[in-house]
């Protein structure tokens, strides 16, 4: 691999230990995947940031690397934390884990990184330009840059990601290469998707067809921001892919892969019944996977208004937009019902096993942490079912 000398210098420790560290994480990985060279980057995300999944190990590496002077050169923003940085309390969150995830968070600021906490940070002031090179990590966000904006990243490990932010670099393959950007299989979307649980659930169904391949979308054209990021969660989670492409957002040449998949209302309504378990019980409600925008959270507190809630209801967002919502009066008509922001964290990462029993969502990508990491019953439906289940504790 081909390093300039400012790389050769990361390398070789006259950088700093953590620039060397970086360096070699990053060298190592080129080699793996056959990169001839590292690439700039403009902007990082950085995912491995609740203390649940990252334990002591995770603190450990953290607070050396900070200890030892290491600092981003590049935008860099985090995922989200396993709770909510001012309000853990009631949420319901342990004191030593609150303790043990501020530390986490104290780490990464040391080395320089926004503590945003989003998994849509192109929604809160980290959204790159079309073409340019960045190093994320969280899925959904991964897919939404590269398939909606134009950018151009491969969905990097927390390490690998936290060693781009430090160095300012990334290996050149994957993604980062346009030849490798090309659609694989033509998806024909032969269903009318109407509510965000249809693109998860569209997700879903190409994501189990065509696992990691890269499709081109026929028959979504005009889908707005909440269904689009409904369907980047769902077909990463699901499928595995980093990338797909629509006719009218990046992918502009006429020609069309050779292998086809037709997808009908069928599709979408087998994949909603597969991630709806048979149960009218609902304990715990949560809408925000990925991170809800100020027009959800304005939907929510408008179904909210004039109700109170009966069962543990979150709202999973960005503490930016939250901040947002506050001002235009969203929020206080969400609090008044009962229902709680979770700012800078969300079901999905959270410390919730044992503490409910099943989740009513709007997300398909919910439904998948729902179940597999938190032993939940699930049940997917619009932001009204979701919040009817709130207020009744039932799923009609």
């Amino acid at each position: 691999m081909h390093l300039t000398s400012l790389e050769e210098k990361m390398l070789a420790g006259e950088e700093g230990y953590a620039a060397q560290k970086s360096m070699q994480i990053l060298t190592a990985l080129g080699e793996i995947f056959g990169a001839d060279k590292m690439i700039p980057i403009a902007s990082v995300q950085v995912a491995g940031v609740s203390y649940y999944n990252l334990g002591d190990a995770g603190l450990e590496y953290l607070e050396n690397l900070a200890g030892k002077g290491a600092k981003a050169r590049v935008k860099t923003t985090l995922n989200p934390a396993g709770m909510d940085l001012e309000n853990w309390r009631e949420l319901g969150i342990d004191e030593e884990f609150a303790r043990k995830q501020e530390r986490v968070i104290q780490a990464f600021v040391k080395m320089g990184v926004t503590p945003s906490c989003t998994c849509t940070p192109y929604l809160v002031g980290n959204e790159p330009g079309r073409g340019e090179h960045i190093a994320w990590s969280e899925s959904s966000a991964v897919t939404y840059a590269n398939s909606i904006l134009g950018a151009m990243t491969n969905r990097e490990g927390g390490p690998s990601a936290l060693a781009a932010a430090i160095t300012g670099r990334t290996p050149c393959y994957g993604m980062h290469i346009e030849e490798n950007r090309k659609p694989q299989v033509h998806v024909k979307v032969d269903a009318n998707l109407a509510t965000v649980p249809d693109f998860g659930a569209l997700g879903y169904a190409v994501g189990k067809k065509i696992g990691p391949k890269i499709p081109l979308f026929e028959g979504i054209e005009g889908a707005h921001v909440e269904q689009l990021k409904s369907l980047c969660a769902s077909i990463a989670t699901y499928g595995g892919t980093a990338l797909f492409h629509t006719h009218d957002a990046t992918y502009q040449q006429k020609e069309s892969p050779a292998e086809t998949l037709t997808i009908t209302r069928a599709d979408i309504e087998g994949a909603l019944r597969a991630l709806n378990d048979e149960t009218a019980e609902v304990d715990f409600v949560a809408l925000g996977c990925p991170h809800c925008t100020l027009d959800e959270i304005k939907k929510i507190a408008d179904l909210l208004e004039g109700r109170r809630v009966t069962r543990e209801f979150w709202i999973c967002t960005a503490r930016q937009t939250m901040k947002e919502a506050e001002k235009i009066g969203y929020a206080q008509k969400i609090r008044t019902a009962g229902a709680k922001f979770a700012c800078d964290t969300c079901m999905a990462v959270a410390p919730l096993k044992g503490r409910f029993n099943v989740l009513a969502t709007d997300s398909a990508k919910a439904c998948y942490y729902g179940r597999g990491t938190n032993d939940f019953k699930t049940r997917i439906g619009s932001v009204e079912e979701c919040v009817n289940a709130a207020v009744t504790g039932k799923w009609s």
